[in-house]
């Protein structure tokens, strides 16, 4: 314990500032997409210094509080299917468990031969960042642009992947009333240990697990991104404790991204009410493909640490300042997006409701 303990950055009043607007970023894009928001935060903690096991351990601990505020506001709006919640998170756990036992030992491994300490872990972390990433961004913003060449602006995502699976009817067969689907549960346990393995791995279940759910099972975008949230109280919990177990979790980060997290996430649920559902997904893919180009930039950084790559160690410092402006300059652009979308939505009921006032005033 005391080993990795000292291998926790040391947090001056600009550090700590950064670390609340990763949170308060990170609660705006968890609300409004429902995925936990850790595809801005682990990055961005990973740029600010941090570790890259220990960035996934602190997020995943914060994941457990934010998430239980966003599923309990969704919750109140019906887009939460506990049911569905629960089948996945029978088999998420295994996918956990096996991402925290591969990231420890790669952080102490790498470290144990006279190496960056971390340097194998980030290295990792970044690679199935970019790639798993770089597949749901770019299957998500086809799917959107796919449908706006269709002519119909206001059409769902597609159900071509939703429709075949919804054919195998191997036993048990369960029906999920609030998500409105149909499904074996030999569809829903891939999907589960998926998204264990990626919250575990890089603390972003929620990019396999909300498309799944609407690509793979057919459930609307809303209740997907709401379950999302409730199934990542479940395995917030679980990722925090194996991971403390380890001494990866640093409380002081968690902490602070809580500070910006928690307001956040509620301007986040009201957006999901108040913009259209192509919009969101736009956004979504958008966001992920520059947050995907920030941490492959930083890749070559990681390579050098490991002996794998001749550069100057001059280098990092460009390359980990250029991967930190890709990050930021996506999370805050979002941000504004979904920011610009809420107020303008708030303005036109504020007016809607001073017109009927009037019309009722005169009419009395």
């Amino acid at each position: 314990m005391e080993y990795i303990i000292a291998n926790f950055i040391q947090l001056d009043l600009s550090t700590a500032l950064q670390v609340v607007l990763l949170g308060f970023i990170g609660g705006v894009l968890s609300g409004f997409i429902g995925s936990g928001g850790a595809f801005f935060m682990t990055p961005g903690m990973m740029n600010l210094g941090v570790n890259g096991v220990v960035a996934v351990a602190s997020n995943i601990t914060h994941k457990f509080g934010k998430a239980m505020v966003g599923s309990h506001k969704h919750g109140k709006a019906g887009n939460v299917d506990k049911k569905l919640a629960a089948y996945i998170l029978g088999t998420a756990i295994i996918g956990i468990q096996i991402a925290v036992a591969i990231n420890s030992f790669l952080f102490k491994g790498a470290s144990g031969h006279g190496m960056a300490k971390g340097a194998g872990s980030n290295l990792y972390i970044s690679l199935v960042f970019a790639i798993i990433l770089s597949f749901v961004a770019i299957s998500m913003l086809k799917d959107v642009l796919g449908s706006s060449k269709s002519g119909n602006a206001d059409s769902g995502p597609s159900r071509k992947i939703a429709d075949a699976m919804a054919k195998i009817k191997l036993p048990p067969v369960i029906n999920f009333k609030v998500a409105d689907t149909t499904v074996s549960l030999w569809v829903l346990m891939p999907i589960g240990i998926a998204t264990g393995y990626l919250a575990g791995t890089i603390g972003v279940g929620g990019f396999i697990g909300v498309p799944a759910m609407i690509y793979v099972l057919g459930v609307p975008t809303a209740v997907a991104a709401g379950t999302e949230l409730y199934l990542a109280m479940f395995m917030g919990a679980y990722g925090a404790l194996s991971y403390a177990f380890q001494g990866f979790v640093d409380i002081r980060m968690t902490m602070l991204m809580y500070l910006g997290s928690l307001i956040g996430i509620y301007l986040g649920v009201y957006g999901v009410k108040v913009v259209n559902e192509k919009y969101i997904r736009m956004v979504t893919s958008l966001i992920i493909l520059l947050c995907v180009i920030s941490r492959a930039i930083a890749i070559p950084m990681y390579l050098r640490q490991l002996g794998m790559l001749d550069i100057d160690p001059a280098w990092d410092v460009y390359f980990n300042m250029t991967s930190k402006f890709f990050l930021f300059f996506s999370g805050i652009s979002g941000c504004l997006l979904i920011l610009i979308n809420v107020i303008k939505s708030y303005m036109q009921r504020r007016g809607i409701q001073k017109t009927l006032r009037v019309v009722k005033e005169t009419a009395q």
